[in-house]
């Protein structure tokens, strides 16, 4: 638990990297990205190819 030493907050390591993202974001952002590209394609696609 965190302890309070004067104005400071003392954390363990553990503690302190508990926001760390997983290899989860990076599956959703890898996604994500694939899903934008595929769209804006088709989009191009069916509009401005010739």
């Amino acid at each position: 638990m965190a302890t309070r030493r004067q104005p400071q907050i003392v954390e363990t390591p553990t503690e302190a990297r508990q926001g760390e993202p997983g290899p989860s974001v990076l599956a959703i952002l890898a996604i994500s990205t694939g899903l934008a590209l595929l769209i804006l394609g088709l989009v191009w696609f069916v509009f401005f190819h010739t």
